[in-house]
């Protein structure tokens, strides 16, 4: 018997109807369990239900959007979770470990919501989100240098803090001010410091972590292996991250910043070849970032004649110099001269007002607005990163140019490395991507069309540019760093392969440093609790 199209329509609009009540009873379900465990295992005074949001509360829509940095992940098809809890101390997250891993249900970890494939927020099995917004407070120690912050601070705040102690102390860290603390630095943390001070993590002398059993260990309690773990394999594989002590670097009085645009027209191209052969090598104090982008331009044609659009491509040079404008041109001069900057180009400024120049912030815009936790400019992205380790010929360059016009959309950003990275081992943290690497690739494309057609579109054109770099980045394995997380190049399902899943894209984020992480995390988590689709596995069982 055939069904009409009414009735057709009546039974899916019925279907529709039971999965989404399913959804809502399920998470009523998990919310009522989950406020009574927490009740159990918290203070008395805690009202459990004042940190969980179910669906069905009026402010959950609001938590749960507030935090996502990506529009991709906020769509009606986008998998929700089925309660947020947002601990405002570091008990209740034991409590949070300790009910999840009862009542079986997993946790994603959020401390800012700047993971670019929105892992810290998003699952396809049932999950809840630990917010960990609340617990943001810094504790800066000007006499012994060193700060305990919290995982939900930001980087403007750790910097605001520190600069309301001192004029002449940083962090070598992030320039954007609203990521959050815990997921930056146990994923490495990179900054305009890098050549001088290196990586976060660094400079993390301590940390305090809740465990698969809700117990809150620091250094001593969870020894050495599982510390080196956490700074740069990812907090979320081992546990909750609740803080890090951080070791401060000194800053001069006077930094020095540039920008200056150079296109096709004006030899950019030789400039860049260039570039590449001192970046790695010239002054640690110096830091330089080029954006790379395909623009159109207005070319002149006659008086009489209307201007012509044309293609190029724009590389723009940001520069951040600990010292100043006089002894960043001697630098330039001498093992740079080919950008032919000029003293006009260059901004002295204090240390927080170069973090303000770097955010993009407009000249004499108050340092308060590091304090500021939401993001203006949030769009649909996708990012991708590599690893150059030779110089790419000029030919290769014009090649990239031709590529970069033809798909229009997406650039690039090349990270000066060298300097302080060299001199570190590639085996003291698990971040590997030490000596041998000139300069770090972001690729990187924003759009603000909604709809699957618009994401197939500009993820599509993203991973084109990104197979073309192929010949001219790192191999065997093609490196990638976890901080600009990308789940092109790989996903566990956590099944009975998870380990081999685990190692395909374990070993391009973490290279000979893969295997140690799986040993601690087995060590650690040996049931894969904390586990989600980029996590390090555990070995795989004997017999598989």
């Amino acid at each position: 018997m055939e069904m009409s199209g009414s009735s057709s329509g009546r039974l899916l609009l019925l279907l529709g109807f039971l999965i989404v009540s399913s959804i809502s009873a399920t998470s009523d379900s998990i919310y009522d369990r989950f406020v009574q465990c927490l009740s159990n295992h918290s203070s008395p005074s805690l009202q459990a239900s004042s940190i969980v949001y179910a669906q069905k509360n009026s402010s959950f829509t609001a938590v749960l959007q507030s935090y996502i940095r990506n529009q991709r992940f906020i769509t009606s098809s986008t998998p929700k979770p089925l309660i947020i809890v947002t601990p405002t101390d570091e008990s209740q997250v034991s409590a949070a470990v300790i009910c999840s891993r009862d009542i079986g249900i997993q946790p994603r970890i959020r401390s800012g919501g700047h993971d670019y494939d929105g892992l810290s927020y998003i699952s396809d099995v049932p999950f809840f989100i630990l917010d960990m917004f609340n617990l943001r407070s810094v504790d800066v120690n000007i006499s012994d240098e060193t700060a305990w912050v919290q995982a939900g601070a930001t980087l403007g705040e750790l910097y605001y803090r520190i600069w309301e102690k001192s004029r002449v102390h940083g962090f070598p860290a992030g320039i954007c001010p609203t990521v959050g603390v815990g997921g930056h630095l146990s994923g490495a943390g990179y900054g305009n410091m890098v050549r001088k001070y290196g990586l976060s993590v660094d400079h993390i002398v301590d940390a305090k972590i809740v465990n698969v059993n809700g117990t809150i260990l620091d250094r001593n309690s969870m020894g050495e292996d599982l510390f080196w773990a956490i700074r740069g394999g990812g907090g979320a594989s081992f546990g909750v991250i609740l803080s890090y002590k951080v070791k401060l670097v000194g800053v001069p009085e006077i930094v020095t910043v540039f920008r200056v645009e150079k296109t096709l027209a004006e030899n950019a191209t030789d400039i860049l070849y260039q570039w590449q052969h001192i970046t790695d090598k010239i002054d640690d104090d110096l830091f330089m970032r080029l954006l790379v982008q395909p623009i159109t331009v207005k070319s002149d044609k006659g008086a009489t004649k209307a201007k012509k659009s044309q293609k190029t491509v724009r590389i723009t040079f940001i520069a951040m110099f600990l010292g100043d404008s006089t002894r960043l041109m001697s630098v330039m001069n001498k093992d740079f001269p080919e950008l032919g900057l000029k003293k006009e180009d260059c901004k002295e400024m204090n240390w927080i007002e170069s973090v303000l120049y770097w955010a993009n912030f407009d000249n004499g815009t108050s340092v308060d607005v590091l304090l500021n936790r939401t993001s203006d400019s949030e769009s649909f992205l996708k990012r991708k990163s590599d690893y150059v380790q030779k110089p790419i010929s000029k030919t290769d360059l014009e090649g990239l140019w031709k590529k970069l016009i033809e798909l229009g959309k997406p650039g690039m950003v090349f990270n000066s490395y060298g300097g302080r990275m060299n001199e570190i081992p590639a085996s003291e943290t698990p971040f590997p991507h030490r000596a041998g690497n000139i300069f770090k690739i972001q690729y990187s494309v924003n759009w603000h069309e909604e709809g699957a057609e618009a994401d197939k579109k500009y993820v599509n054109l993203m991973r084109e540019l990104y197979s073309y770099m192929t010949p001219f980045v790192s191999n065997s394995p093609r490196g990638a760093y976890l901080n600009y997380r990308d789940i092109d190049i790989g996903i566990n399902h956590n099944g009975k392969n998870s380990y081999q899943e685990g190692k395909v894209y374990g070993d391009k984020y973490f290279l000979n440093n893969f295997e140690r992480l799986v040993k601690v995390k087995t060590a650690v988590d040996p049931r894969d609790f904390f586990r989600y689709e980029q996590s390090v596995p555990t070995l795989p069982l004997k017999g598989n």
